[in-house]
């Protein structure tokens, strides 16, 4: 089969992620041609920095993929069959203050989870509909945009309210890191995973873990009450990357031992365990600085290695399941593969209980005009309750947003469950409105 080289956007092309994913892409050279690479973003000073690791990855890669770097949406998405989006509204300065501010009024601080990821969906959903109006200006009519963007629950039903014919399918890369991690424990390739799932993003389980069509769960729940979601050499040795990421991946253990019918996503912790999180959080120092001072310093570091012409740079840069996973999508819809996927689409009866216009995350073939999902049914009450309060407490955010209404927005912070009551929500909303006054709508 003669497979067309795709011409690939990426919007957000300043991001730390951005040369793990180009070369992600470029390892699939043969199963994956690509004509074109495209950076797109609004700062131009970052991009053009990322666009120097970009354009070794390339050189070194593959030196016949043309690279485009530009600040113009024409010229990022004319004729190109996908868009890549990660976009960040506002960069780590704000992700930094969304964790913080929640911090210091006893409330979890985190980028997509709580009050932190109900201020960053507020940024994030008018630059997302600009840019999915751009790509349908430009792009081909069959181009998809591949969604990435946080938080993508509230990013995802903000798009289809809003723009509910767009190409766009929301994904996210944690279930597919989860999944490596129950493969490390299980001693296969991630590929051989066949598994089950539901819930909102970043506030599901999964059901179902089979290798040749044999059930993994109870193997993998007796594992995860003694070490967590981590292997026994990274329990000994702590070799995760990241100080958070060992926290985290740890932090199922009491999730499965308190309710151990279904395996969590690690997001769940910040729900589930909100308290825990909060006395062992250092309100001066979160996530986004660990981000800055780790994984962000490094890209720069290799950045300034390839401008001194002082070679070698791989490990300064990630490529990871992150890369993989968006890569995989692309080359199912392109080729009609139909590949099972975890994905974020509208609810439609698939997940009882919820809505139909609840954008939920569960199982589907992915083919090249139409994602087929994989039916869910019944959920256990228990599961049920906690999605129904997560998913109204993110609809009254975007209400909030296309309204630009106050009261809605403290309705959307009193129904985190984060957050411990009202009075202490509208503390926190209306310090986040005076921070973000550059990003967010008016609210009356």
């Amino acid at each position: 089969m003669n497979k067309q080289a795709q011409i690939i956007a990426i919007a957000g092309g300043g991001s730390t992620y951005t040369a793990g994913i180009v070369k992600a892409l470029l390892m699939k050279g043969k199963t994956f041609p690509v004509a074109e690479i495209r950076l797109y973003d609004l700062d131009k000073a970052r991009q053009d920095n990322v666009a120097v690791l970009v354009d070794y990855v390339v050189r070194t890669q593959a030196p016949h993929v043309k690279l485009t770097i530009t600040t113009e949406p024409e010229v990022a998405f004319s004729g190109a069959d996908f868009v890549f989006a990660q976009i960040r509204v506002g960069l780590y300065k704000m992700r930094e203050l969304d964790e913080k501010i929640p911090l210091r009024h006893g409330c979890v601080g985190q980028e997509t989870c709580g009050a932190g990821g109900l201020a960053y969906g507020m940024r994030t959903i008018f630059p997302m509909i600009k840019l999915i109006d751009q790509m349908e200006r430009y792009a081909k009519n069959s181009c998809w945009m591949l969604n990435y963007s946080n938080p993508a629950s509230i990013v995802a039903d903000a798009v289809n309210r809003l723009r509910p014919n767009a190409r766009v399918l929301n994904i996210c890369d944690m279930p597919v890191a989860i999944e490596r991690n129950l493969s490390n424990i299980l001693g296969v390739n991630r590929y051989e995973l066949d598994v089950e799932y539901f819930g909102l993003n970043h506030y599901g389980w999964f059901t179902s873990v089979k290798v040749a069509g044999e059930e993994k769960i109870p193997q993998l729940r007796a594992h995860i009450q003694q070490y967590g979601m981590l292997t026994e050499q990274e329990v000994e040795n702590a070799c995760h990357a990241d100080p958070s990421w060992i926290k985290t991946f740890k932090n199922t253990q009491p999730l499965v031992q308190m309710f151990p019918e279904y395996i969590p996503n690690t997001y769940l912790q910040y729900y589930l365990m909100a308290d825990d999180i909060v006395e062992h959080s250092n309100p001066e120092y979160t996530r986004a600085n660990e981000v800055m001072e780790g994984r962000e310093k490094k890209m720069f570091e290799a950045i300034a290695q390839i401008k001194a012409s002082d070679g070698y740079v791989d490990g300064k840069f990630h490529v990871g399941v992150h890369g993989e996973f968006i890569a995989d999508v692309a080359m199912s819809i392109a080729y009609d593969l139909r590949n099972k996927w975890l994905v974020i689409i509208p609810n439609n009866g698939l997940i009882k209980g919820l809505p139909d216009d609840a954008m939920v995350e569960v199982p589907a073939l992915v083919g090249r005009d139409k994602v087929y999902p994989l039916q869910v049914g019944e959920v256990p009450h228990f599961y049920l309750g906690m999605l129904q309060q997560q998913l109204m407490s993110e609809k009254c955010l975007v209400d909030a947003a296309l309204e630009g209404s106050y009261n809605k927005a403290l309705q959307a912070f009193t129904l985190n469950k984060t957050i411990p009551s009202a009075k202490v929500a509208k503390k926190i909303l209306d310090e986040m409105i005076e921070a973000n006054r550059e990003f967010w709508p008016a609210l009356r």
